[in-house]
């Protein structure tokens, strides 16, 4: 129970500290997918997690949902942290809780105990949503420094122990950089089609601000594995390869893969499709 209360608060501090920098205009809570024939049911649960912060007086706790494999622990763990909500401007959608059970089944299946740590004012957790909006909350902010600003108060969530970090948009450039800034914890990073704002964002305010963040994941000693996928209406797949460059050039390792997807879809649901990145993740994983 140790490792998974670790793994809780890892995935929840971790999940709250990128939530407020997410990847402003990016991807919904979940991508759509492919329809499944009957499974058995996976091993489910859900934690609070503590956290050091208070809001209007009273502690902030962390929704996470765990999926656990068959058989006994301890299991090797993979923090999978969620993205964004569109552009922002649907708060109905911040009450959504994001854990997809067709990841998780894949992570499972392999033996990994899989947790979805859900951020501060997201899904059931405690606390203000706030991951750089404009002043009246409409939708994400493209400004820099409110985006940035976002962005710290993100990462300043986590705690964990030595495992593997893994997310998906917002998440993806989350789990990069807190691997950065604590280069001891994690056995390796998988960023799934990650940035934090949009490159549609108006005077290549992306450019300012991917780039830069992710070479603050540098640090990190260990190769990442970098999925993208082709015709992502957030990040198209030149953008994406410049973030990474600026991450090598800063002193990052790693290795960049992209994905043709079927024709009309789209590139941003990448995670759903096992078939395309599910070796490359599996020998990733196997490496020692």
């Amino acid at each position: 129970m140790n490792r998974l209360r670790t793994a809780a608060l890892v995935a929840a501090s971790f999940a709250s500290l990128f939530a407020f920098c997410g990847a402003g205009w990016a991807q919904r809570p979940e991508p759509q997918q492919q329809p499944q024939v009957q499974q058995q049911p996976l091993q489910r649960s859900v934690v609070r997690v503590p956290t050091p912060f208070v809001e209007n007086g009273a502690p902030v706790t962390l929704e996470m949902v765990i999926y656990k494999p068959d058989g006994a622990g301890p299991f090797p763990t993979v923090v999978f942290n969620h993205g964004s909500t569109g552009i922002g401007n649907d708060p109905a959608l911040f009450k959504q809780t994001w854990a997809p059970e067709r990841t998780a089944r894949w992570f499972t299946q392999r033996g990994w105990l899989i947790a979805y740590p859900q951020r501060r004012g997201r899904g059931q957790s405690d606390g203000l949503y706030d991951e750089g909006f404009t002043a009246k909350r409409e939708h994400y902010s493209c400004e820099p420094a409110i985006a940035l600003a976002g962005f710290d108060r993100a990462v300043a969530d986590v705690d964990t122990r030595r495992m593997e970090i893994a997310g998906h948009s917002r998440g993806g450039i989350l789990a990069v950089v807190y691997a950065g800034l604590h280069p001891d914890m994690f056995q390796g990073v998988i960023n799934f089609v990650g940035g934090w704002m949009g490159d549609k964002c108006p005077g290549n305010a992306a450019d300012a601000i991917n780039p830069a963040t992710f070479r603050r994941g540098a640090a990190f000693a260990k190769p990442t594995l970098w999925l993208y996928g082709e015709n992502d209406p957030f990040y198209a797949m030149s953008h994406s390869r410049k973030n990474f460059e600026a991450f090598r050039d800063a002193g990052g390792k790693g290795r960049f893969e992209s994905f043709t997807l079927e024709a009309g879809m789209n590139g941003h649901g990448l995670i759903a499709q096992q078939g395309l990145w599910g070796k490359t993740v599996e020998a990733y994983l196997a490496a020692p």
